[in-house]
């Protein structure tokens, strides 16, 4: 019977043949001129670059490079925002009257300073430009919803409860806004802050809904109502409105509840421009009435014993 013949196995001595081989490829290779002259260089980077860039012209010194603050461009800025809001922004956050915009740190510094403005919710973007020396702001901004009648006066906030300059807004002003009632708390913090008053933010959530609609609705106050409990959830408060003729409209809970059986915003919404096409207003014929809008399905009125009225100018 024929046997098979085995393969011989590889000796040390051609292991350390291939060894050799490989440690000889990789001295040729080391020892190339254009091997040696990179790491020369990667060398003398390391340990002459910073005795050499003492002795270079700083660039941030140079004109071209500079720019001055004041000239800082501020994309779509609102009609609502001062006109001296960047000099504001430049006092506050106390920056220099000429920056560099090659400073690695330009960008941190100018987002720090304008999110401190009660005007900006957010910074979207910084764009900066070299040649010429450029620097572009995209800002988001707070807008005012609603004004808050207290004894102190009246006080402007954002959709989301946030206090706003008191200082801009004139008298006159109040009658472009709606304005919310029966607030009993007064604002926590400076202006930029949350009010502190969750009722409060409910009641400028509904403001926010009813932007586009609440001039041609004739609708002019929101009240907050009182939480007499301290088992009273929040999200339980139930809200009015009041009409230019003294009408009570019964909202309900603010947007974004939950609870069961709740109207969507859309929902009621439709409901108020339902009303005013049918009856024309929500204080004729024989106004005014209270109007509860929160059924699903009806709409119920009732004629309240005496109105008050108010002119929208």
């Amino acid at each position: 019977m024929a046997t098979k013949k085995r393969k011989p196995r590889p000796t040390k001595k051609t292991s350390n043949q291939s060894i050799g081989k490989v440690a000889e490829s990789v001295r040729n290779g080391l020892f190339q001129p254009k091997t040696l002259m990179l790491v020369a260089t990667l060398v003398c980077s390391t340990f002459f670059f910073p005795l050499i860039s003492k002795f270079m012209p700083d660039l941030n010194q140079r004109s071209e490079y500079r720019l001055k603050t004041a000239e800082i461009k501020i994309k779509n800025l609102p009609r609502w925002v001062p006109p001296n809001f960047l000099e504001q922004i430049l006092d506050r956050a106390g920056l220099p009257e000429e920056v560099s915009v090659l400073d690695d740190g330009l960008t941190r510094q100018v987002v720090d300073a304008f999110q401190l403005d009660p005007w900006v919710a957010d910074v979207v973007k910084v764009q900066i430009k070299s040649m010429p020396a450029e620097l572009e702001m995209t800002l988001q901004y707070r807008w005012p919803v609603a004004m808050v009648a207290v004894k102190q006066g009246m006080y402007p906030i954002d959709a989301e409860g946030v206090l706003l300059p008191p200082a801009y807004f004139s008298v006159a002003d109040t009658k472009r806004f709606l304005v919310i009632h029966n607030v009993r708390s007064t604002p926590q913090g400076p202006e930029g802050t949350q009010w502190g008053d969750d009722a409060l933010t409910g009641a400028a959530n509904i403001a926010e809904a009813l932007a586009d609609h609440w001039k041609n609705l004739g609708i002019v106050e929101i009240h907050v109502p009182q939480i007499k409990s301290a088992d009273v959830e929040i999200e339980d408060l139930i809200y009015e409105m009041v009409t230019v003729g003294g009408s009570k409209i019964i909202w309900g809970r603010a947007p974004g509840s939950d609870h069961p059986g709740e109207l969507q915003t859309a929902q009621k919404l439709g409901r108020l421009e339902k009303y005013r096409e049918e009856f024309g207003s929500f204080d004729e014929p024989n106004g005014p009435y209270e109007i509860d809008i929160r059924h699903w399905q009806e709409i119920s009125r009732r004629p309240l014993t005496a109105g008050r009225g108010r002119n929208l100018r």
